[in-house]
């Protein structure tokens, strides 16, 4: 559903446990970006009341272990470029154009 375009959002049970807690606040910041728009890791610092950890999101994204469901591909650089994607940045750019987002 999701890439057929016909999915926007995943309502599922996540268990959380594995996840520490920095990372799993990172996420949860993340999973409330709508579909097909960004927003940057700067972004997700302030609003995970980290206001300098913008490269420690990076790394915390990098590190997610379900990436569409929590969708880390709709964060980008501060200076609009895409930065970096686990899946390789072809996917993010894929996922990024599949949801109708702004590319850089």
């Amino acid at each position: 559903e999701y890439a057929e375009g016909r999915r926007r959002a995943f309502e599922l049970p996540l268990d959380w446990s594995s996840i520490k807690p920095f990372q799993r606040a990172v996420l949860r910041a993340a999973s409330h970006i709508p579909f097909g728009e960004t927003r940057s890791y700067g972004w997700i610092a302030q609003k995970i009341g980290k206001p300098k950890a913008a490269r420690a999101v990076g790394q915390a994204l990098g590190a997610n272990p379900i990436p569409i469901i929590l969708p880390c591909h709709r964060v980008i650089a501060s200076n609009g470029k895409l930065g970096g994607y686990g899946g390789g940045l072809p996917m993010k750019v894929r996922l990024l154009k599949l949801e109708g987002a702004a590319l850089p």
